[in-house]
């Protein structure tokens, strides 16, 4: 069995009991990080073994693990914070698992759009997740401009790397809208700013953004 296991995006308590049961009784934890997962295992005295399965090696890590599972093991696969698979590593060996017949199942949790979104005040009955940005400014201004139309709330994710990059493409593409933006949710510095795209701009050029953000506007 694969079981693709949510886990806490700030606070270590907000796990669910079958999470925990679930990473302690099952053969191997695949997790982007092994080292920050097991910062969540030694809380909760979770002796299972790790395996690495991040971004830059899914692709291949997920046919040793499809092996492991063909023979009988159970594995739980989770991501540094979240659900896999949602902006985060997973899909290849979802997929894979699905192709191949092997069972699988959700132990549901915390999710940062989900968060954020009930945060952010803003509609929550019809929304669209776009994830990342790209990273290049040509394309990431092409992507914001096929969605000036868009009636829904949007919700985007973004890294401190590249928020005011991301915030001044906004402001120049869609007219400077009022943004929503969410970062270190469920932590101790949590933040919800809703402000223009351009006062945003001020804020992060003055104090030095830092967390990882949820970026939420509602256009039409």
């Amino acid at each position: 069995m694969l079981y693709i296991v949510s886990t806490p995006i700030g606070n270590l308590k907000d796990i669910t009991l079958r999470a925990l049961e679930t990473l302690k009784s099952v053969d191997l934890i695949a997790a982007e990080d092994t080292r920050h997962t097991r910062i969540l295992c030694q809380h909760y005295d979770i002796q299972t073994p790790l395996t690495s399965y991040f971004e830059h090696n899914e692709v291949q890590k997920a046919d040793y693990l499809l092996k492991l599972l063909k023979e009988g093991k159970h594995i739980a696969l989770v991501t540094d914070a979240g659900t896999p698979g949602i902006s985060d590593p997973g899909y290849p060996l979802i997929k894979l698992a699905k192709e191949n017949n092997i069972p699988l199942t959700v132990i549901p949790g915390p999710t940062a759009l989900v968060a954020a979104l009930n945060l952010s005040g803003l509609p929550a009955h019809n929304f669209v997740f776009e994830g990342f940005l790209p990273v290049k400014s040509g394309a990431r201004r092409n992507k914001l401009e096929s969605l000036k139309e868009e009636t829904r709330t949007i919700i985007f994710y973004e890294s401190p790397h590249r928020i005011l990059k991301t915030l001044k493409d906004i402001q120049e593409v869609l007219n400077d809208p009022e943004v929503v933006c969410v970062r270190e949710i469920t932590k101790k510095f949590e933040e919800v700013k809703k402000e223009k795209a351009s006062q945003l701009i001020l804020n992060f050029t003055k104090n030095n953004p830092r967390g990882e953000f949820v970026l939420l506007l509602k256009i039409v």
